[in-house]
């Protein structure tokens, strides 16, 4: 109990960190997640190839692989940015690839005659997409929408090895103090259960409100 009575505000710093990392790049992907899912069931053939490639690479890129092309890459280029802002932008991307999936998943269970019935009435395909299609399939993706940005708070803890202030980053600093890395792991521990339990109620709720009645 020491380690963290003793260190509470180094956990509270990298407790904190990881919230804003996961509040961040959760609403990255899921706009990302939302313009790809949009671009894959799109009617032009360019926006389905580019919304194919981005799933593609991501979904079969490491996470760790791309906090490198991120974080040390895009520096060569001339773009320089705070650490925790390129481990936003390389969470929420690979996120994304995953949320379109999701996002693509629930549109398919939508039946078709809901589209052709709004493109008859002379609807748009963003209006057909935005009105009707999306607001059903939202209904049946909101669990594994939630799945996916529990796994991404846990990915987060990758950004430590950056110089980004998360909470498993606590752990060198409090091992250099002589703590007991048992406990030190098992306080690290604790605060991402907070996080991914918070995540889990928070889609429970919308789930009993919005989601498909079982």
């Amino acid at each position: 109990m020491d380690v963290l009575t003793d260190n509470f505000s180094l956990y509270g710093k990298g407790f904190l960190g990881t919230v804003e990392l996961t509040v961040y790049s959760s609403a990255l992907a899921l706009a990302l997640g939302f313009v790809m899912a949009s671009f894959r069931v799109a009617p032009v053939g360019s926006l389905r190839v580019l919304g194919t490639v981005w799933v593609t690479v991501l979904r079969n890129t490491p996470l760790t692989l791309l906090f490198f092309a991120v974080l040390l890459g895009l520096p060569r280029f001339g773009l320089v940015l705070p650490f925790q802002l390129f481990a936003v932008l390389a969470l929420g991307c690979y996120t994304s690839a995953f949320i379109c999936e999701v996002l693509r998943s629930g549109i398919n269970t939508v039946p078709t005659g809901q589209g052709e019935a709004a493109r008859s009435l002379g609807m748009t395909f963003g209006q057909t997409l935005g009105e009707v299609v999306l607001p059903q399939a939202f209904r049946s993706v909101i669990p594994p929408v939630g799945s996916t940005l529990i796994a991404l708070a846990k990915n987060s803890a990758i950004a430590g090895a950056f110089s980004v202030t998360e909470l498993l980053g606590t752990y060198r600093t409090l091992n250099e103090l002589g703590y007991s890395i048992i406990w030190t792991f098992v306080w690290i521990a604790v605060g991402y259960l907070i996080i991914t339990l918070t995540i889990s109620a928070l889609f429970n709720v919308m789930e009993k409100r919005w989601g498909v009645a079982r």
